[in-house]
């Protein structure tokens, strides 16, 4: 699951309630998407936390773990289990590329990268799923998106052209190599969540999403054991991987498939835009990340590009801005 983007599928009717009744939804998805956005943020984090002492590749495998863990007794308490019996190949095949990869491609990245520019990376996602989604789907942009995708990545480039948001003594090859990473992670993001309009759109989430996580704790458990530290990692690191396991990866399924419900895919998206803001805060406030006015500048430039490749902003023919 990415942080702003998410594997499972919605019920096909869900989405439509909420846009045909958008006053029955009420403003409660307001909460829910402030809440979603705080624990998606956190979640680069605790990563952070966690890799300084795991490493990226068992850091992957334990939040993947507890979240598996976390996620299967509400599967069998929501009677989803005859669901993903009959789609387990799928689910747990697309919950390497959902969860496994990416979430150990971030934790290598945020060996190097501090926590608020990994989540300002990430935030590409639903650019990557526009291209994806161009390539596969033949779902052309228009020159609004295109333009969109245009402004996404060069913001990505002028982050990349500079050390601000990299860890003190980090060198210029390392630094490469962590962007390198996140945006591996990103692309992961966008060939699963197509994957999942191909192969599971309408089985019930409880089911994709605990088969997510299973897929990618059975793909990460031999390199994890593999990698394991020689040195058992502090209560502190162990805690920040179960903050992570369960708040920022169960928690946040749940909340982000009743947003949707609420308020619909296209709201739902819109956190994509907060988990960045979050992330730069909590790095600051509790790992003493310095937050520069160039590092704002880059994200204005991916925030700008993500709203109009998306969709959710659109240039009006006569200049004027079309929701």
């Amino acid at each position: 699951m990415s942080e702003g983007e998410c594997t499972a599928s919605p019920q096909p009717d869900s989405a439509a309630k909420a846009a045909a009744n958008p006053k029955t939804a009420s403003r409660a998805w307001l909460l829910d998407l402030l809440l979603l956005g705080a624990l998606w943020g956190a979640s680069f984090l605790f990563m952070r936390i966690g890799a300084a002492e795991f490493g990226a590749l068992p850091t992957a495998a334990v939040r993947v773990a507890i979240a598996m863990l976390f996620l299967l007794p509400l599967l069998f308490l929501r009677g989803q289990w005859p669901a993903f019996k009959q789609h387990w190949k799928p689910a747990l095949g697309i919950g390497i590329l959902n969860s496994g990869l990416p979430f150990a491609f971030f934790a290598f990245g945020l060996l190097t990268l501090n926590s608020g520019l990994a989540a300002v990376i990430n935030a590409t996602v639903p650019m990557f799923g526009a291209l994806v989604a161009w390539a596969w789907f033949k779902d052309r942009p228009d020159r609004s998106r295109i333009l969109g995708l245009v402004i996404g990545f060069a913001g990505v480039a002028m982050l990349a052209g500079r050390g601000a948001g990299f860890h003190s003594g980090a060198d210029e090859s390392a630094a490469r190599w962590a962007i390198t990473a996140c945006l591996a992670a990103c692309i992961c993001y966008a060939f699963s969540a197509n994957l999942t309009r191909k192969y599971l759109t309408g089985v019930p989430v409880m089911a994709t999403a605990t088969g997510s996580q299973i897929g990618a704790t059975l793909a990460l458990a031999l390199p994890a054991a593999w990698l394991w530290p020689a040195q058992m990692p502090s209560l502190k690191a162990w805690l920040a991987l179960v903050a992570v396991g369960t708040a920022c990866t169960g928690l946040a399924y749940i909340l982000f498939f009743r947003l949707i419900e609420r308020a619909g895919p296209a709201r739902a998206l819109t956190v994509t835009f907060l988990v960045p803001v979050f992330a730069l805060f909590y790095g600051a406030v509790f790992l003493g990340e310095q937050i520069t006015q160039w590092m704002l500048i880059c994200a204005v430039v991916i925030v700008c590009g993500v709203a109009l490749s998306t969709g959710l902003v659109k240039l009006g023919r006569r200049g004027t801005a079309a929701g």
